[in-house]
């Protein structure tokens, strides 16, 4: 439309008889008119919105609580890996740390195994320890947490509704040396496997939840091992920019209200909007 009043108002200066002095070129006006500015209504974001999924991006932490019954569907359960002959994957699956029943969302799922496989054509072996938790669990967990700890919340159990790993696409990913160990810690970080996911993990559409560098955005102690699932343009871009999800989500609900502002169409945004439950 700008290119279009651009040209127009180039027309009328060419058939005007003469221009005074004081008067704007064709190319004066031409130039005075941002062209690199978006449309009316247009999305302007990194990310287009075809490439965003309102649940892969959903954001949770102790000022955006889920819902009891929220997590991504559909869920499946995780498989244990076996291997053909020549070490492909024989049934779709991944190694896991413990023999209990764990789920992830599909599209997560099958991300994971993939990464997995990738993992393991490059020499490493990563092993899924955790996965989704439901609202109840997670209760329980940090309740237990709160009374090893005299009540103090340490950073690394969320409280019910804040966590990652209700969400169905968040899982803690270990080395095979780290299977034994009474607990996890951020020196898991200079592990190969994790120092290879951190480089890595975006081609499957995860990124590092938890950084190092991001303990004062997410309020969550430096996570090596937690990988969330957020699809590949979204993962690319937040791990490109070094950014956590708070921060990706903050530029996503801005980009939105000014999409709405410019008179974009609501319906393109409604399932993207989260607005905080403090």
């Amino acid at each position: 439309m700008k290119r279009f009043l651009s040209l127009l108002l180039g027309l009328m200066l060419l058939s005007a008889p003469c221009l005074a002095e004081e008067d704007l070129s064709m190319a004066e006006i031409v130039e005075s008119v941002d062209l690199d500015q978006p449309e009316s209504g247009a999305w302007d974001f990194p990310v287009a919105l075809a490439d965003l999924d309102p649940d892969f991006v959903k954001l949770a932490n102790k000022h955006y609580l889920l819902e009891k019954g929220y997590s991504a569907t559909p869920l499946v359960t995780v498989k244990a890996l076996k291997l053909n002959k020549d070490g492909s994957n024989a049934n779709g699956g991944i190694r896991k740390a413990t023999g209990s029943k764990m789920q992830l969302q599909e599209d997560c799922y099958k991300a994971l195994v993939a990464m997995s496989d990738a993992a393991r054509e490059a020499g490493y072996n990563l092993y899924l320890k955790s996965a989704y938790r439901s609202w109840s669990t997670q209760n329980t967990m940090y309740k237990n947490r709160l009374a090893k700890n005299k009540g103090k919340d340490d950073g690394w159990v969320s409280k019910a509704g804040a966590s990652d790993h209700q969400t169905g696409l968040g899982c803690d990913v270990i080395p095979k040396s780290w299977l034994k160990a009474a607990g996890m810690n951020s020196k898991m970080a200079s592990e190969p496997e994790c120092i290879w996911m951190a480089q890595h993990c975006q081609e499957f559409g995860f990124i590092l939840r938890y950084p190092a560098d991001k303990e004062d955005v997410t309020e969550i102690n430096f996570e090596p091992w937690h990988m969330r699932y957020v699809g590949i343009p979204a993962a690319t871009y937040i791990m490109e920019n070094g950014l956590c999800l708070e921060e990706f989500h903050d530029q996503l609900q801005e980009a939105i209200q000014k999409y709405l502002a410019a008179g974009g169409d609501r319906s393109q945004v409604e399932k993207l909007i989260q607005p905080s439950t403090d």
